[in-house]
């Protein structure tokens, strides 16, 4: 009899997996992690509700036209989503990965039939202390999908940690900034919020902070620019705005203004009800 995943409803505050809103099996996550191919987003969902919920979903539909060659019901995400969360009171953390757990991994190009993995974890507590990163060179295959293939930065990170930093900020080969390992980067150059340009993975929370704050630039940004910036931030689903304070040997104001407005126009934002 396979083995199923799923926590009581007493503790799954801290954990759970569903698998197209039943418990998943021992045999299909094997097939994830064995297979490695899928796409997913990771949501903040407080109190049943939201920030970004349609550019989450809209993301999800794109992805799975991309990688899968299908397309991705938005109420059905929402239905297994709101099933995950029902009996949770707060705020919890949610990801939605979309894989096909029959995919082989001889055989990737047959018709694939995604299907919905919701794990959750817990939230922490905002607004999280400033992080050190250091740049590498490293872009992510296919960077503009959050994919599930994570090994790359994953390693860069525990290189960086390695290296007494907490993560790593990702550069091209012309030395222009282009993401986190997990997450968007942002500067402050005193006039301006600044996003990098270039082949990235563009973030509902970077893009619902670009429609929140009025002065916002999207350019090329070097390395050798860091010095020149006030502040600079990462930002995502899980973690908000977290100040950067070091990037390599450049040490940046980690209790800038800035942060304290961004988090206020971001939570000003409505969020969707699931």
């Amino acid at each position: 009899m396979a083995k199923y995943f799923r926590l009581s409803r007493q503790c799954h505050t801290r954990a759970m997996a569903l698998l197209d809103g039943a418990p998943v099996s021992h045999d299909t996550l094997l097939a994830l992690g064995f297979v490695n191919y899928g796409h997913f987003t990771t949501m903040r969902v407080e109190n049943g509700r939201v920030r970004g919920l349609v550019h989450h979903l809209d993301r999800l539909d794109r992805d799975c036209r991309l990688i899968f060659a299908a397309h991705l019901d938005h109420e059905r995400v929402r239905e297994y989503v709101r099933q995950a969360v029902e009996d949770v009171d707060g705020s919890i953390i949610v990801r939605v990965t979309v894989f096909d757990p029959d995919l082989e991994l001889s055989h990737p190009g047959a018709t694939a039939h995604p299907r919905i993995l919701i794990t959750t974890r817990p939230t922490g507590s905002l607004p999280l202390s400033p992080i050190r990163v250091q740049t590498v060179r490293y872009q992510r295959d296919l960077p503009q999908v959050k994919n599930v293939g994570l090994f790359g930065v994953l390693r860069n990170r525990r290189t960086a940690q390695l290296d007494g930093f907490d993560d790593a900020l990702l550069i091209d080969q012309a030395s222009l900034v282009a993401e986190g390992t997990t997450w968007n980067v942002g500067f402050y150059d005193g006039e301006r919020v600044v996003w990098p340009s270039g082949d990235i993975l563009e973030g509902i929370t970077m893009r619902l902070l670009q429609q929140v704050h009025d002065r916002t630039s999207t350019v090329p940004i070097h390395v050798d620019d860091i010095p020149r910036m006030q502040a600079a931030f990462a930002t995502n689903a899980a973690i908000g705005v977290r100040p950067i304070s070091v990037i390599d040997d450049v040490a940046l104001h980690a209790d800038h203004p800035i942060f304290e407005t961004l988090r206020k126009e971001y939570e000003a934002i409505p969020a969707e009800h699931l």
